[in-house]
């Protein structure tokens, strides 16, 4: 976990970095790779020590152990090189006094770009970010939102190979954070740098990336595709940071093939697609989406689920156009999704009786 081979297009690779601030370790890394043209997230709770792997990688800190290569070259923090491959957005971006056209234009001058060739890239960099309207703006005037697409199009403009985003929709309003996802998408699809989104955000993580490495406390957990991190969590943390709920604590009663019959500390029987040795204390995670709910009258629910419990609505909480609920099944407590259409179909509410049901390949189990 968290060690990769270098590959034939690898721009960007790190070896034994480990950094230390006021005695204390906050990045502990084996390997890491940037490739040529994807999208790598480094996701992980505030703290973890994301941003300071990212500086390490940027060439802007240099590390107390370890090294980077760039395109196979061992090279040192500031290295002209990379320097003019690699450029940062930062969560709460620094703009120069003066319209955007000249914050757009800084890194162009700093190259020696022509003036006519500066203001032909700076304005496809905000036709890519959907801001060519601001581009004689005073950077004073701009709300929070187009102040980071402002940053965003200053680092395109000079076409890096590399572009680093430390949690660009963290400081945003839902509505702002929505607009500026769409905008990060296009950049994924139209500009193609190899992109390193650091971000705490899974949703948003798992939308945007061809790779993912979960960060826990400086080192790096699992690193997978979005597909591979959400179906097969690596470990417990990963599992709940992405998303999962854990049921009760329990221990595998039986082994078959591919599967594991868990016998919970409630009662109840859970078949889960995996290995472990009988007698080993477990838990089991799974998702709230991945629960399906039909009334407990309904035919419907003879399904291939073979985990399926009787259990009654205990509590319904309204989220957008989804509804969280909770059921309570002779102790054992299990959180659903389901969307409002799907309430107002079932006819569900506060003490209904329905059957809860989930896959076997839905659930994973983690060593207690």
């Amino acid at each position: 976990m968290g060690v990769e081979p270098a590959g034939p297009e690898t721009l960007l690779r790190a070896e034994g970095l480990r950094q230390v601030y006021d005695g204390r370790v906050v990045v502990e890394v084996e390997a890491i790779e940037v490739r040529a043209g994807e999208v790598l997230a480094l996701l992980g709770p505030n703290g973890a020590g994301k941003s300071t792997l990212m500086r390490l990688l940027a060439g802007l800190e240099k590390p107390e152990r370890g090294r980077l290569y760039y395109k196979g070259r061992a090279v040192e923090p500031g290295d002209r090189e990379l320097r003019a491959a690699a450029v940062a957005v930062l969560q709460r971006p620094y703009l120069w006094r003066g319209t955007v056209r000249y914050n757009v234009e800084y890194g162009l001058r700093v190259r020696g770009i022509p003036a006519a060739e500066r203001r032909s890239r700076a304005g496809a960099a905000l036709d890519t970010l959907g801001a060519r309207e601001l581009e004689d703006v005073p950077v004073n005037a701009l709300s929070g939102g187009e102040a980071q697409r402002v940053a965003l199009a200053r680092a395109l403009a000079p076409r890096p190979e590399i572009l680093f985003l430390d949690e660009p929709t963290a400081d945003l309003d839902v509505t702002v954070r929505r607009l500026l996802l769409a905008d990060l998408e296009r950049i994924v699809s139209d500009a193609a740098p190899a992109i390193v989104l650091i971000t705490h955000d899974a949703a948003e993580a798992f939308a945007l990336a061809d790779r993912v490495a979960v960060f826990e406390e400086g080192r790096i957990v699992q690193t997978g595709t979005p597909a591979e991190i959400f179906e097969s969590p690596a470990t417990e943390f990963v599992a709940s940071f992405t998303g999962a709920e854990f049921l009760l604590s329990g221990e595998i009663a039986e082994t078959g093939d591919g599967t594991v019959m868990v016998r919970l500390d409630t009662g109840q029987r859970v078949e889960v697609q995996g290995s472990g040795d009988a007698g080993l204390r477990v838990k089991v995670a799974y998702r709230p989406e991945d629960v399906v709910v039909v009334p407990a009258e309904s035919s419907s629910q003879q399904t291939s689920a073979r985990n399926r419990y009787p259990a009654r609505v205990a509590h319904l909480n309204p989220s957008g156009g989804l509804v969280r609920l909770r059921l309570e099944a002779d102790g054992l407590q299990l959180e659903a999704m389901i969307t409002r259409h799907a309430l107002e179909e079932l006819r569900l509410e506060v003490g209904s009786r329905v059957v809860a049901q989930i896959k076997a390949t839905a659930l994973h189990t983690f060593p207690i």
